[in-house]
């Protein structure tokens, strides 16, 4: 993009330059605070969301009950600019498309002069314009400072002329739709090598990787073929299944040791989450009921319907280490069953389905318990070829996470491009008063 043929100093630090002929005024010249407040509280319930703006609070919450009165909730008009005061510091200011009433803890503030209300809007929210807020805000701990209006007003503000505030915003308004698209784009393309790389899962694990290999009937409702040289088994028949420690328990007259252990919150879907580690108090003779051994296949008991039967290999990374109850702890016997092909294969459609159809559901919710996981028909290719499939799907993952990483890069490089190009346009570093966009 070009820049103005002539700059000149804005005399403010923070700001620089700026093109010859735009003003710098202090807020308190631009806009001014409004104290309107309702009478009835029946007027449209505006709330300030930092992703989707100013919006109408049924749209994402239940409007408050009659206990909770709205009678002197304050009121917005149309081009109003509402400031979360308390957020001022993430760049929290939303002009109002449309009339309604907000919190009193927010504030509203109406322009003095005809300007273009989403100029000021863009501006307010640069990284530049946030470390002023955040210069001006007074509190005493971090994350709940308040911008006051005087010190709002006390900030000077780059002032463009009226026509130029309006092609700007009409610039970055064509480049967002832009940018938005090749953002919608890339994220489709992610979803779609998500996908791509369950294929590949569901297929390895339940065909195998020779496509010329004979089939056979699987008698499996939700799978009709497997290859004919692979062994269907109950889990039970080939692995240990080992149930967790019941919390709140109280013990009287008997020592007792302090051992780490696994939460629900600890077996996430395809790793665990060791960040936080609770610990547990019980007796040493049942502390060996419930210890985990390497190669142990852990699984949540219940959960959201994709979160059921989610789980991982414990590799012994924390030593003594218990589970809940909540948690089953799968022992395979490894000379016919590897712990990681269990896993993929629990993760995998035919997993999902078999814990779908035979859990106990209420809304959105799901549970199994030992007998069924007992009872889960276990697709069993030879120890050697479990090898090969769980090989062929990290090496093709890995090229399927490669190429998702470098979109995820795009897409962060595009936003960050984003931000400077709206910075750029609303401080005058760019010129864009003959782009075709406005």
């Amino acid at each position: 993009m070009k820049r103005y043929l002539i700059y000149r100093d804005s005399e403010i630090d923070w700001i620089g330059e700026i093109p010859e002929h735009w003003e710098v005024k202090r807020n308190k010249y631009i806009f001014k605070e409004i104290n309107e407040h309702s009478e009835t509280g029946l007027e449209t319930l505006l709330m300030v969301s930092q992703r989707y703006g100013l919006v109408e609070r049924e749209e994402f919450a239940e409007r408050p009950t009659l206990f909770e009165s709205l009678i002197g909730y304050k009121i917005c008009q149309v081009n109003d600019l509402i400031l979360n005061k308390l957020k001022a510091y993430l760049g929290v200011f939303f002009r109002a498309s449309i009339s309604g009433i907000v919190s009193p803890d927010y504030t509203v503030f109406r322009a003095i002069e005809n300007i273009e209300v989403y100029y000021f809007e863009h501006l307010f929210k640069t990284p530049l314009y946030i470390s002023e807020l955040n210069r001006e805000s007074k509190g005493i701990v971090i994350g709940f400072f308040r911008l006051y209006t005087p010190d709002f007003y006390n900030l000077f503000s780059v002032f463009p002329p009226f026509k130029e505030q309006k092609q700007i915003v009409n610039y970055i308004r064509y480049k967002s739709v832009e940018i938005g698209h090749f953002i919608s784009n890339k994220q489709r393309l992610i979803e779609l090598l998500k996908e791509q790389k369950t294929a590949i899962v569901n297929r390895a694990v339940t065909k195998g990787l020779n496509p010329h290999a004979p089939m056979k009937p699987s008698d499996i409702q939700w799978l009709a073929e497997i290859p004919a040289h692979w062994k269907i088994l109950p889990l039970k028949h080939i692995a240990k299944i080992q149930t967790g420690v019941t919390l709140g328990k109280s013990y009287t007259d008997v020592t007792l040791e302090t051992r780490p252990y696994l939460r629900v919150a600890n077996v996430q879907d395809g790793y665990l989450d060791l960040s936080d580690i609770k610990n547990i108090e019980l007796p040493k003779s049942e502390v060996n009921r419930y210890i985990l051994k390497v190669n142990d296949v852990l699984m949540t008991e219940g959960g959201d319907f994709d979160k059921l039967g989610r789980g991982y290999v414990w590799e012994g990374q924390i030593q003594d280490c218990l589970h809940q109850n909540h948690i089953f702890a799968v022992r395979p016997d490894l000379s016919c069953l590897k712990s990681y092909f269990l896993a993929v294969l629990m993760k995998s459609s035919y997993g999902r389905n078999y814990f779908i159809f035979t859990s106990k559901q209420t809304t959105n919710l799901a549970s199994t318990n030992s007998t069924t996981l007992k009872n889960l028909k276990i697709i069993l290719p030879s120890v050697d070829e479990q090898t090969e499939i769980l090989n062929f799907i990290e090496e093709e993952s890995a090229k399927i996470d490669f190429a998702i990483a470098k979109i995820e890069k795009e897409i962060e490089l595009i936003q960050e491009y984003r931000t400077t190009l709206i910075s750029d346009a609303v401080t005058g570093k760019i010129d864009v008063r003959e782009t075709s966009a406005v």
